[in-house]
C-alpha cells in the first residue's frame, strides 16, 4: 500500500510554523522599492534584489507597512530624508515575515532607517557628479560669465506657483527702479513628468536664446519630498551645457540638489533668486558710477597740474619781458598758448566721453523708456503686465511721455 502522503493546507501550515519558528523576531532587509501602492491607508510595496552586474531580479518579495505603522512612518522617513517613500529607492526595513495558507509568503513592515537611504541618495548624488565630470561638462555653465546688465529673464516655473509670483514681485518692487524684462515659460516642476518637461522647456528657450540674458529655474512653494526631479542625470547634462547661465532657486534650505551643484548659480529661494539679479546689475551701475567719478577725479588733477604749468609759464614770461627779451617772451606765450589749446581739446574729448557714460546710465533708468514711446498701465495704482485677470468696469490709468490718461474696460 502506498503512501498516501499530506495534504496541501498540512504542507502550507508546517511551512508557516516553521517560518514562525525561526523568524519570531523582526528583520532588517535591505532592498531597492520596485512598487509602491497606498489604498485605504496602507501601503503595498514589492521589494526587491537586483543583482549588480546585469541589473536583474535576484530576490522578490511582497511587503505590507499597515495604516497605523505606515502614518508614523511616512512623514517621519520624509522629514528625515527630504524625500517621498516612493518606488525607486533603496530602503533598509524591519520586517516580519508571515506565510498564509493562501496567499503566500509577505513581509510586514515595522520600521526603517531613513539614514541609510540618505546613503544610498548621497552615494547616487556623488556618481551622478561623477560621470559628469568623466563627460567634461560639469562645471560648463559655471564659467560662463554672467552678462552686465542681466535683465532679459526667461523664468522656468510652474504658472501658478507662489514662488513665481513672489520673484515677479521681488524684481518689480526693487529700490533701485531697475527694470527687468520677464518671460515665463511654463514647466511641470514636481513628479516623475517634472524633468522631461524642464529639459521640454529649456530647448524652447534655446530656440530664440539670443532674446535673454540668463535663465532662472523656480520651484518655491512644494514639498522638500518633491526634490527628486533634480536629481536627474538627464537634466544636469542639458542645464551643464546651456549657452546662457543658470540660477536656481528651487525653494528648499536643508538638502542640495544635484542641479544646484552645476547650476551657474544656486540660492535658496525664488526671492533670493530675485535678489541676485537686483544685485548683479546693482553692482554694474556702481562700476558704472565709480567710472565717472575716476575720470572725473584724473582729470580734475590733470587740470591743476597743466594750470600751474600755466602759472610758472606767465612768471617765465614776465621775467622776460622784465629783461627786455621780448623775442623769447613772444616764443614762450606761444607755447602756453598751444599748451592752453591742448588742454581745451584734451577736456572737451573727456566731457564728450562723460555725457556719453551719462547718456548709458539714463538708458537703464524707467524714465528714458517712456522717452522712447514706451508706456506704463496701471490698475489701482499697481502696474499691468498682462491682460489676464481685467473685467469690464475695471479704472486703467495709461502714461505717456507727455501726461497720463484714464480709461475703463469695456469688453
Amino acid at each position: 500500500m502506498t503512501d498516501s502522503g499530506i495534504s496541501l493546507s498540512e504542507l502550507t501550515g508546517r511551512i508557516g510554523a516553521a517560518i514562525r519558528l525561526n523568524f519570531g523576531k523582526p528583520v532588517w532587509v535591505r532592498a531597492e522599492v520596485n512598487e509602491l501602492r497606498v489604498n485605504g491607508g496602507h501601503c503595498y510595496m514589492e521589494l526587491v534584489e537586483k543583482s549588480e552586474q546585469a541589473d536583474s531580479v535576484v530576490a522578490k518579495c511582497r511587503a505590507t507597512c499597515w495604516a497605523p505603522t505606515f502614518r508614523l512612518l511616512k512623514p517621519y522617513f520624509e522629514q528625515a530624508t527630504g524625500q517621498e517613500l516612493r518606488a525607486g529607492l533603496q530602503v533598509l526595513v524591519a520586517v516580519t515575515v508571515d506565510f498564509h495558507n493562501v496567499y503566500g509568503l509577505s513581509l510586514n513592515v515595522r520600521d526603517i532607517d531613513p539614514v541609510f537611504t540618505v546613503g544610498e541618495l548621497a552615494a547616487r548624488r556623488q556618481q551622478i557628479l561623477r560621470q559628469l565630470e568623466a563627460d567634461g561638462v560639469a562645471d560648463m555653465n559655471k564659467l560662463l560669465p554672467m552678462p552686465v546688465p542681466a535683465q532679459r529673464v526667461a523664468v522656468i516655473s510652474s504658472p501658478t506657483a507662489a514662488g513665481y509670483e513672489d520673484f515677479c514681485s521681488q524684481l518689480r518692487g526693487n529700490r533701485f527702479g531697475y527694470a527687468f524684462h520677464v518671460r515665463l515659460f511654463p514647466a511641470t516642476m514636481q513628479g516623475d513628468g517634472a524633468a522631461p518637461s524642464i529639459i521640454a522647456t529649456l530647448d524652447e528657450i534655446y530656440a530664440s536664446v539670443d532674446r535673454y540674458d540668463v535663465v532662472v529655474i523656480i520651484r518655491g512653494g512644494g514639498a522638500t519630498t518633491d526634490l527628486a526631479a533634480f536629481d536627474s542625470y538627464d537634466l544636469a547634462l542639458n542645464c551643464t551645457q546651456f549657452p546662457l547661465p543658470i540660477v536656481a532657486g528651487i525653494g528648499h534650505q536643508r538638502d542640495v540638489s544635484i542641479l544646484d551643484m552645476v547650476a551657474h548659480t544656486s540660492v535658496k529661494t525664488p526671492t533670493a533668486a530675485a535678489e541676485y539679479l537686483i544685485g548683479n546689475l546693482r553692482q554694474a551701475d556702481e562700476r558704472v558710477t565709480d567710472a565717472h567719478l575716476s575720470v572725473m577725479r584724473i582729470w580734475h588733477n590733470r587740470l591743476e597740474r597743466e594750470q600751474h604749468r600755466l602759472e610758472r609759464a606767465r612768471l617765465r614770461i614776465r621775467h622776460a619781458l622784465q629783461n627786455r627779451c621780448a623775442r623769447r617772451a613772444f616764443y614762450i606765450e606761444r607755447q602756453a598758448a598751444r599748451l592752453r589749446a591742448a588742454v581745451k581739446m584734451r577736456l572737451a574729448q573727456q566731457e564728450n566721453r562723460l555725457r556719453l557714460l551719462e547718456e548709458r546710465i539714463k538708458t537703464y533708468s524707467p524714465a528714458f523708456l517712456l522717452q522712447r514711446g514706451c508706456t506704463f498701465t496701471t490698475l489701482h495704482g499697481k502696474r499691468l503686465t498682462s491682460a489676464a485677470g481685467l473685467k469690464p468696469g475695471d479704472r486703467l490709468r495709461t502714461y505717456f511721455p507727455d501726461g497720463a490718461v484714464d480709461s475703463e474696460v469695456v469688453e
